[in-house]
């Protein structure tokens, strides 16, 4: 456990930190500036975001934390003696559930939601403001997740003195 920690531990702090901070900018201005122009703007200008953020890097650094998660929760488990195990499974346990899970059950259904609409139909604009408020609410839990997730890995990392 001691030889892995600081490579999965680095690595899901850097995928943690990577994530939430796309969400923030999200949280803090994508979603408000959508939000000021016309709706039929914003809906089509979201459910390009939700074709083009389906990429190599963004669901590398989005999955690659999950599936790393998984590990140092493992590791953490497993070494609980270990004076980090309890900051990586709390990392683990925020990533996974409030970050992953969130994202899973939460926007992606508003996302698979919007993009069943057409932009120019006059009945889009209620779905797209029921649309703006759930996804955002959604969006800031899953920031503040993932930056917990990242406070937690860097405590960990800390903790094992490899930080």
């Amino acid at each position: 456990m001691d030889q892995l920690i600081p490579i999965v531990g680095t690595m899901v702090l850097l995928g943690s930190a990577l994530v939430g901070g796309i969400f923030f900018a999200f949280s803090s201005f994508v979603m408000k500036a959508l939000a000021r122009v016309p709706w039929a703007e914003g809906i089509a200008a979201m459910q390009s975001i939700n074709v083009v953020v389906l990429n190599p890097s963004f669901l590398g650094a989005f999955m690659g934390t999950a599936v790393l998660s998984l590990v140092a929760g493992g590791l953490a488990l497993t070494g609980w003696a270990h004076p980090s195990a309890p900051y990586f499974l709390g990392g683990a346990i925020f990533y996974l559930a409030g970050t992953f899970l969130v994202t899973m059950l939460g926007n992606v259904p508003l996302n698979n939601q919007l993009g069943t609409v057409s932009a120019t139909d006059p009945g889009a604009r209620d779905l797209w403001e029921h649309y703006l408020d759930r996804w955002t609410v959604w969006n800031h839990l899953r920031t503040v997740a993932a930056m917990a997730a990242a406070l937690l890995y860097s405590l960990g990392l800390m903790q094992n003195g490899s930080a």
